[in-house]
């Protein structure tokens, strides 16, 4: 069934993912972004600030779905950006929030999963129709720590953590085929094909690259590595992504 589906975040690393998954399952969708837009055959772009309000309660018109990817990177921001959508929602009677969040954000002391927690807590309480999505990190992310050592003469990954990456597209794939369930509340966490450690995505990262640099493991203190040394950032038992990490690095360079 074609739903009225607004998409936040939809120039983002995983928004931009979701406007073509949705409009290709034959949803109008509705992007939002903080600029004017034109492309993307069958989406209409929708100006608004989440942060300010500006422009949210047109965006919303019509609207019965949507898939909340937006994030604004600091914890005041994006809980005030969480509470300004929720409002409008209210207002215009949208029937399901989905909000895409992060496994282990209740069990790993990062700054930037508990303001996603925060953000969970408001929509919970927000009286609204919400499905709340757990989702490992992204291929980018892991990607990015090892692009940022681009200059060193090794390649430093963390002693004993592991990771379960998940592509984009995967994500996308199940996010717009949650639309049609209508409010599930807090559903199951999904993860990637495969848990790996650190190290070794790393090297699975120089040998995409033909590099001849090693990968060196360094123990790392504190309490955030010693959340992740837990296994808390992982779901084994819900492996739905189907593309692996190696094969997103040869679907990237």
């Amino acid at each position: 069934m074609a739903r009225e589906v607004l998409i936040t975040g939809a120039t983002g690393t995983l928004g931009h993912r979701v406007v073509c998954e949705a409009t290709d399952a034959g949803h109008k969708v509705r992007a939002l972004s903080r600029k004017p837009h034109v492309g993307y055959t069958g989406v209409h772009w929708a100006q608004g600030d989440l942060l300010s309000g500006e422009g949210i309660d047109d965006a919303l018109e019509g609207i019965d779905t949507v898939i909340h990817c937006a994030t604004q990177g600091t914890r005041d921001k994006d809980v005030a950006s969480a509470h300004n959508l929720f409002s409008a929602a209210r207002r215009a009677k949208t029937d399901n929030i989905i909000y895409v969040s992060i496994v282990g954000i209740d069990r790993i002391p990062l700054p930037y999963y508990k303001t996603k927690l925060r953000v969970e807590e408001a929509l919970e309480a927000s009286g609204l129709g919400h499905t709340i999505i757990r989702v490992t990190q992204f291929h980018d992310l892991i990607e990015m720590t090892f692009k940022m050592q681009r200059f060193s003469p090794v390649l430093s990954a963390v002693k004993g953590v592991r990771f379960q990456p998940i592509d984009t597209r995967d994500v996308a794939t199940h996010l717009v085929s949650m639309i049609d369930d209508g409010p599930r509340g807090r559903v199951d966490d999904i993860g990637g094909p495969a848990v790996l450690g650190h190290d070794d995505l790393g090297r699975l990262y120089l040998s995409s690259r033909g590099s001849r640099r090693r990968v060196v493991s360094l123990p790392v203190p504190g309490g955030i590595v010693a959340g992740y040394k837990t296994g808390a950032n992982l779901v084994p038992a819900n492996p739905i992504g189907k593309i692996g990490f190696a094969q997103y690095l040869t679907r990237s360079t």
